[in-house]
């Protein structure tokens, strides 16, 4: 086991292992730590903890110092210089005529480079925005394309549960999402009802699919004719989470509806195949 510090970096959910300092640190605190990038500031989420060896990225990153006084004055006046930076950047875009969308922007710890995100639906040839900028700003600017799922990262909303979007607030990093995973769990296939802001397939589809995916194996296929205690019956629908069929009986020239749970349904598995069909696939 080996002892990290616990950080999140300003922008993104995502936890990432450093190498203690020797100062004391809190939960919450402030800290200089040396990335790929260079020194960047941070957030502490948990000062002390004990991992196993093979989760550890080598080498391990240090984290240099606590953040100072005049760390966290560097750091908010690069924030309050933001709202300026994305202005003239869009106007200078505007100025050009790109078709280019501006997302955010961020100044690096050390004030030596501003770093611009946008996004666009063909490659964009943004050199001579660069020099403009570089011009306005008297430092070195980088200019980086991201994808319409990071975009809803960057600018965060509230999704159609209500609550602000997965990506923004609480998912490390993204998911693979597919449309088996909504067919798995019962969903509507409305690209409109299943779409997140992004317009992909919401990250929550996969948060509970591994119960959905076993859970669909044990149950029949809407449509299909089971043995039910009351006679057989088409199936009407099904519910994965208590586990319970509704089918449809006729019974004396009328349509009943009943909920059977699983265990009072008889049914050929899907995977299940009768001799003819086994023998017929093998010739």
């Amino acid at each position: 086991m080996a002892k990290v510090v616990v950080i999140k970096f300003k922008k993104g959910n995502r936890p990432y292992y450093f190498r203690p300092c020797k100062e004391t640190l809190k939960k919450g605190q402030g800290v200089v730590v040396e990335t790929s990038r260079g020194i960047e500031y941070a957030i502490v989420v948990d000062p002390e903890r004990e991992v196993p060896e093979e989760e550890l990225v080598s080498p391990l990153k240090p984290v240099i110092r606590a953040a100072t006084e005049k760390d966290e004055a560097a750091v908010k006046r690069y924030e309050e210089r933001r709202p300026e930076a994305i202005s003239i950047c869009k106007e200078k875009i505007r100025a050009r005529g790109l078709e280019m969308k501006l997302i955010d922007c961020e100044f690096t710890f050390d004030g030596s480079k501003v770093i611009f995100y946008f996004t666009s639906e063909n490659r964009v040839d943004f050199r001579d925005l660069v020099k403009d900028l570089a011009s306005v700003f008297r430092i070195r600017i980088e200019l980086r394309q991201v994808g319409i799922r990071d975009e809803t990262k960057m600018l965060g909303g509230i999704a159609p549960c209500g609550r602000e979007c997965c990506c923004a607030g609480c998912l490390p990093e993204f998911q693979k999402v597919s449309i088996k995973m909504a067919k798995n769990q019962g969903l509507s296939l409305n690209p409109g009802k299943i779409s997140g802001l992004c317009g992909r397939l919401m990250c929550c589809l996969a948060y509970e699919n591994e119960y959905y995916a076993e859970a669909f194996k044990k149950m029949p296929k809407v449509g299909s004719t089971v043995q039910t205690p009351e006679g057989n019956g088409a199936v009407v629908s099904v519910n994965m989470l208590k586990m319970e069929v509704k089918v449809k009986i006729e019974k004396d020239g009328a349509l009943l509806y009943r909920d059977f749970s699983l265990d009072q349904v008889g049914f050929k598995k899907s995977g299940a195949k009768d001799d003819g069909e086994k023998n017929s696939q093998e010739s």
